[in-house]
């Protein structure tokens, strides 16, 4: 069991080594790692989920913080904000063009260069690994889980479109591949990662 222990130890660092690595500051841009993970956020979510508070739980941080980074953006013309058609008191960010063209920059290229080496079946299955992680992790921690609605319990495909029943809202085929903060995953909990031992004893009593 300590060599598995020790495999599960080695996968944990290095997946907190390689997000550190990817987000560190190296002096060759204007834009902090948190600055470029709000503009992320804001690229790749939905409608309804391009807000302060769901910024705010994608980067577990305050709603202050967030709040913050966002501004900061906002007065550097990379992203505005928008009133919601639906409800006035709502309020969504988009990316400008001036945003969008600095994403094209974005940091995570390096990444995402390496992934592309990986042949497509590893990357799905990678991508399916660490989704499943993601949406356990937040379950752990009773924080919200983000995904995409194509992995989505509440999503139904029809065609090149799809019905989303959390929203009872049909959504374009643009849609489905955003981060939704409604979004529920298949799998709520891996279980053994809640019960095995592992977790319940400290790695010196290993």
């Amino acid at each position: 069991m300590s060599d598995r222990f020790d495999t599960i130890d080695r996968i944990s660092e290095l997946v907190v080594h390689l997000g550190r690595a990817c987000r560190s500051e190296d002096g060759h841009s204007d834009l902090t790692a948190a600055q470029w993970t709000c503009l992320r956020f804001f690229a790749r979510a939905n409608a309804s989920t391009r807000t302060p508070s769901a910024f705010a739980s994608f980067h577990a941080t305050t709603r202050g913080t967030a709040s913050q980074i966002i501004k900061t953006l906002e007065d550097r013309g990379l992203i505005a904000r928008h009133r919601s058609e639906s409800d006035g008191r709502s309020i969504r960010f988009d990316l400008t063009g001036s945003g969008r063209t600095r994403l094209s920059g974005d940091p995570l290229g390096q990444l995402n260069g390496l992934l592309g080496a990986f042949d497509a079946a590893e990357c799905e299955a990678f991508l399916a690994t660490l989704s499943r992680l993601a949406s356990s992790l937040a379950g752990l921690k009773k924080t919200r889980a983000f995904g995409t609605c194509s992995d989505c319990t509440y999503f139904t495909p029809a065609d090149d479109r799809g019905f989303c029943a959390c929203m009872a809202a049909r959504l374009d085929a643009d849609e489905i591949g955003k981060l939704c903060g409604s979004y529920h995953s298949p799998a709520e909990s891996v279980p053994h990662l809640q019960t095995a031992p592992y977790l319940q004893t400290s790695r010196t009593d290993q």
